[in-house]
């Protein structure tokens, strides 16, 4: 087996360490991946600090990763050794139930296999990409396009189809008015992919400190949600309101901004319920849904829709030896928009 450097939790309460991890031997349709960056999202920190569940310790997370293929399995017909590739939040699933042959894997009626903390099907616990390397079923493999900045690359594996996919499926575009609740890294992805669908982009956000940037990346209006006259201003006004923040807010206030038939969809994923009173719902019919990554299909349909409209994820390159602090600064919601780790910094153990 490979062993590969890595930068690990060794309980929900202690800081990231160096590491090693083992990685299983390239299979025939397996493809072996020197990881170049790798992104820092929140579901890593809730992950590991227990707030969706228990995990095994010690572990890796890390499910935006963008490197180079060094190695494929003899049956492996979609990748060769140089190719610039990516894997995002699953490494595989059944692959039989109905879900997964509709092209739907993410929804995986037997649960699909999460880049970490997942149970592999060879039975070990799945290692993200806070590490050099990794190893994953052809099948779960995304190509990265070359026009794409490699670094600014590896949130879209997350960030990017988690933001594009209810977007697509909800129609926005010209006509529609959508909200974009918080300005982070979901939320600076929500924001440019509305726009560049054409929809009408309304940022609400906490306060106004970030008006500037939500502009400059597309927005046409931005509300400060600490005002209550934001609430009042906006009532009945959007199709489509996309939640990307990952702490529990007043949903049913939100609610009230949809117009006719339109639809709030959360994205961010607090660690506590979301109390919906059934009363927010009957006023313009209202929905409240949930949206959860994308298809592999899907995901690669969206990495060549940013090539071709020149969308990237803006990041602050840090080394590995500042993940601890960067894990802070995202509780603090202190990062423009998403802290990417230079994995050739992962110290050797």
């Amino acid at each position: 087996m490979l062993t590969a450097r890595a930068y690990s939790a060794p309980s929900a309460t202690e800081p990231l360490v160096p590491s090693t991890i083992e990685r299983r031997d390239v299979g025939a349709h397996d493809v072996l991946i020197e990881i170049k960056f790798a992104g820092i999202c929140h579901s890593d920190i809730h992950t590991v600090r227990g707030d969706w569940g228990t995990v095994p310790y010690p572990l890796t997370v890390g499910h935006e990763i963008a490197g180079i293929v060094t190695e494929v399995g003899p049956d492996v017909s979609r990748y060769a050794v140089g190719d610039r590739v990516g894997v995002g939040c699953m490494v595989n699933s059944c692959r039989e139930c109905d879900n997964c042959r509709a092209g739907q894997e993410q929804y995986c009626l037997n649960g699909n296999t999460g880049t970490y903390a997942s149970r592999d099907l060879d039975g070990t616990v799945t290692q993200g990409g806070y590490s050099s390397h990794i190893v994953v079923n052809e099948d779960f493999v995304l190509r990265i396009p070359g026009s794409i900045d490699f670094a600014a690359s590896a949130p879209l594996l997350c960030a990017g189809i988690t933001t594009y996919s209810p977007l697509r499926h909800w129609n926005a575009g010209p006509g529609k008015k959508v909200a974009i609740v918080g300005m982070g890294g979901l939320g600076h992805m929500a924001v440019k992919f509305a726009h560049a669908m054409g929809a009408h982009v309304t940022v609400l956000s906490q306060t106004l400190s970030k008006e500037e940037d939500g502009k400059r990346l597309g927005a046409d209006e931005y509300f400060a949600t600490s005002d209550p006259d934001t609430f009042k201003q906006l009532q009945n006004r959007f199709d489509l309101i996309v939640n990307t923040v990952s702490a529990v807010i007043d949903i049913n206030a939100y609610l009230k901004l949809l117009a006719l038939d339109g639809t709030l969809v959360s994205v961010g994923a607090p660690g506590e319920p979301l109390p919906v009173a059934v009363f927010s719902l009957f006023g313009n019919r209202r929905s409240f849904a949930g949206s959860g990554i994308g298809s592999i299909g899907e995901t690669q349909e969206m990495l060549d829709y940013c090539a071709e409209q020149g969308i990237a994820c803006d990041i602050e390159l840090i080394g590995a030896d500042y993940i601890n602090q960067a894990w802070e600064r995202v509780l603090a919601s202190d990062v423009r928009y998403r802290f990417v780790i230079d994995t050739a910094t992962l110290p050797a153990v």
